[in-house]
This record gives structure tokens, sequence and C-alpha cells, in this order.
């Protein structure tokens, strides 16, 4: 099976290097899919801000292989008024560019359905080219209900699509809610095979220069209210109280930085509590393969491939029911527990790091979310539209 040229459009995407790490998950299907096309062209439009933003600094126009990516940049305020006009920026930017660099497509995938899924509506519309929609998460169980003119829009956008694609069962659920008559797939997000599997625990500490004589409590998402980690934290003092060698290191870097460290002083955790900041994507492996447990305290996910990527290096999950890890998290791979619950998370982490888990069970479930896996389904998508 081999296509001709796919445009993907996508709100963020990786820079060159993989410095800017936004929608990498994005970047990282696309690998597997683009050896099915003659040419793929990515599209993520980039709002101007003075090089402050981290994408507007680092994003330059880049290519690879047969794909071609590129961060046209335009003009945005980002009040009300503006908010609600983003998706038809984005069109505009990305119109002005295929017409200014003659770019050809015979199918479009939008990541996203605001605003990335309406300007591939747009485009659909003017070039009558077949678009395919991915849902991810907050742009559909949050954007579409905040207001009416929001959910016209991704209304709009959803029933242009010849096919939505949503990464779970929870994310159906809101979709359903809508107006629209567009047919839905459910394909989960993937992990990268040949970059999480398991190494000796040993090697990844003396290569993080982490000790290896502590029970290591692993987290990693961006420090926002939404990934819990203030009550990973409070969870804490009561893990500490029930065992002394636990080591709970967070990755990540965000808003709330100076009120997680301010909380960690406060409960005299800094012996055992790590911020470490955010790390390159590559080095993600080694840290989950140097934990003993996997921890998720997500409010909300929508998947939570994180959670995906550190069950292929072995390791047990604790993660909470937030909507996206109940429909991941089977007994033989970790233990579930309510969100916002800081006693009862301690408990729970304390019971995963005694338990006794099968770790070849634990890799052999991950098999299933792989790149190549998810990717076939994907093709095959794109095959009921395009033929």
């Amino acid at each position: 099976m081999k296509f001709e040229n796919l445009l993907i459009i996508s709100n963020t995407f990786p820079d060159k290097k993989n410095t800017f790490i936004g929608g990498v998950f994005v970047k990282e299907q696309l690998n597997y899919i683009r050896k099915y096309f003659k040419e793929v062209t990515v599209i993520s439009p980039v709002p101007r801000s003075l090089g402050l933003k981290e994408d507007d600094k680092y994003c330059k126009n880049y290519s690879y292989e047969n794909v071609k990516v590129l961060f046209p940049r335009f003009s945005h305020l980002p009040v009300a008024y503006f908010r609600n006009r983003l998706g038809d920026n984005y069109f505009k930017a990305i119109n002005k560019l295929i017409k200014k660099k003659n770019i050809k497509f015979d199918l479009i995938h939008a990541h996203f359905t605001w605003p990335s899924g309406y300007a591939g509506a747009k485009l659909k519309e003017k070039y009558n080219i077949p678009l395919i929609i991915t849902t991810h998460g907050y742009d559909i169980y949050d954007l579409p209900f905040r207001n009416e003119l929001l959910r016209k829009k991704v209304e709009y956008a959803l029933d242009s699509a010849d096919y939505i694609i949503t990464v779970s069962n929870n994310n159906l659920k809101y979709i359903n809610k809508l107006n629209i008559k567009t047919p839905v797939r459910i394909i989960p997000n993937g992990f990268r095979s040949d970059l999480f599997y398991p190494i000796p625990k040993d090697h990844a500490r003396k290569k993080l220069n982490l000790p290896t004589n502590k029970k290591i409590i692993l987290s990693i998402g961006n420090l926002v209210e939404v990934k819990g980690h203030r009550y990973l934290i409070q969870a804490m003092k009561g893990t500490v109280k029930q065992r002394r060698d636990i080591l709970c290191i967070i990755v990540g870097s965000g808003q709330l930085k100076r009120e997680l460290e301010k909380l960690i002083k406060e409960l005299n955790l800094q012996d055992h509590i790590k911020l470490v900041g955010a790390k390159p994507h590559e080095e993600i492996p080694l840290w989950m393969n140097a934990c003993d447990v996997f921890v998720l305290p997500s409010l909300r996910e929508s998947f939570g491939i994180v959670q995906i990527e550190a069950i292929a290096c072995g390791k047990p999950v604790v993660a909470t029911y937030n909507g996206g890890s109940e429909e991941i998290i089977k007994n033989e791979v970790g233990i579930l527990v309510e969100s916002k619950k800081s006693e009862k998370l301690a408990n729970v982490l304390n019971k995963a790091l005694e338990k006794e888990w099968n770790i070849q069970k634990i890799v052999e479930y991950s098999k299933k979310f792989t790149l190549e896996e998810i990717s076939k389904k994907i093709l095959n998508t794109y095959k009921k539209v395009l033929t």
C-alpha cells in the first residue's frame, strides 16, 4: 500500500533536535506512517511571541527523509475575542503557505479538533481533499463545552471530517454529546519500542547518578494543576512514615515549580522528593528503568502514553481514576486509586512497592500499544477514505 502526499496539521510539533517536544507523539507516530507516502508536509502554525514562547523560539523549518516541517508565524492576541478566532488564523496561515510553496496533498490529517481540526475543515472545503481529525484530550472533553461558539466550531470541524480518530472510550463519550455524524474509530496512542524497553535498574541509576539503596518512585509530567503533583507530594508524607528508604523523582517543568518546591519544604520532604526539571525525550527511558514504581497522579487524562512507556520498561504503574488510566491499568500491570486522595495514594504506593510484580507479564502487556501496531490501524483508516 503506497499513497501519494500527506498533509499533517498539528497544534504543536517538535523542532529538529527535539529540544521543544510539544506534540512529540505526533512526530513519533508520523515516523512510522511516512514510509507509506511519497511526500509528507507538516504544518504547525506558531503565534508570534518575539521569541518568548518555547515553540516560537525553537521551531524553525526543517526536513528529514521524505518529511518537510513548516512553522508559519501569525499574529494572535490570547484574549477572549481573538481566542475564538484562532482557528481562522490557523487556516489563513496554512493556506497562505500552501499557495506560496505550491504544496500538494491528497489527504489531510489534523491533530486536535481546535484549532488544527477546524483549519483542516476549512482546507477540505477549499480544496475538496479528504480529512481525518484525531481528538486527543482537552480538545474534545473540555473546549467544545466552554461556550456555544467553540462548540459550533468544533462540531463544524468534526462533521466536516471523513473520519474521526480518538484515543480512548472516555473521549468517545464526549464526541457522542456533540451534533456530528462522522464515523469514529478508537485508536490509542503508541510508544516507541526501540526506545522504551527494560534495561538493568542499577545500570540506569548509575548513568543518572541516582542512589542504588533507595526505592524510587517516578512521576513524569508538566508541572501544572491537572497533573496532580501536589497530591503526590502530600502522599509522600504518609509513604515516608511507613518506610524511610524512599526517593520520589518528578520529571517535568511548568508554572507550579515554585509552589511545589515550597510545599516540599513545608512538609520537610527535601531528602525524599526531587524536582529534576524537564528531560530530553530520548533520556526518559533511563529514568523509567531507574525507578521501582511509576505514578501518574493526574486529575484528568485522555490516555496518558507516559504510563504505557513505563509499562514497556517493565515498571508497575500507580495511577488515578482520571478518565484514561482506567482503560489501561489492569491488575497485572498496576493499581488504580482515587484522584486528590493523598492518604489513599500513600497506602497504594507502599502496596505497589511491597508487591512482587511479574515483570515479563508487564512488558508483554505493552506490546499491543507499540507504534508499529498503532500505525497499522491508522493506515487502515487512511485507506478507508482514500479508496
